[in-house]
């Protein structure tokens, strides 16, 4: 597994590091999230919404639990699923939310905010991003991005 390391110092900054990271995303994928509240994870999957021409407002869903954005890429249309997980307390939840079919979905991108509270129910991804506060500084964000080649 590649590991890249990454700082961003602004939101903007986040943003356009999303931008770049939904570059190398097909359909079929799926990126999973990991950061305390206020790291970044939305402001990064904003920039990957941005990047396949999502026109809708990019919110984290943390009360409806999933958003889907209508995205495209090369003039076709892209689903992007953008789950939050926050506020699941059970396996059960997960089932009630539709998250295996979402999960599965070969034709769309998909994001998961708070994948740790799914991982026994989430496939092997390719994907991984943790994003941490940096200490000394409340604007700087430090990310780890996980690179899973596939055989």
């Amino acid at each position: 597994m590649e590991v890249n390391n990454y700082t961003t110092l602004s939101e903007k900054e986040t943003i356009e590091l999303g931008r770049k990271f939904a570059e190398d995303l097909v359909p079929g994928d799926l990126v999973l999230f990991y950061g305390d509240l206020g790291s970044g994870k939305t402001e990064f999957i904003k920039g990957i919404c941005e990047y396949f021409s999502v026109n809708e407002l990019v919110t984290s869903p943390t009360f409806t639990i999933m958003n889907q954005y209508a995205g495209e890429l090369n003039d076709e249309d892209l689903p992007i699923y953008h789950v939050d997980l926050y506020r699941i307390k059970s396996k059960d939840e997960l089932g009630e939310i539709g998250l295996q079919d979402c999960l599965f979905s070969d034709d769309a991108i998909k994001l998961i905010e708070w994948a740790e509270k799914a991982h026994s129910l989430l496939p092997d991804t390719k994907y991984k991003v943790k994003i941490e506060f940096d200490p000394e500084d409340e604007n700087k964000r430090n990310f780890k991005i996980s690179y899973q080649a596939e055989d």
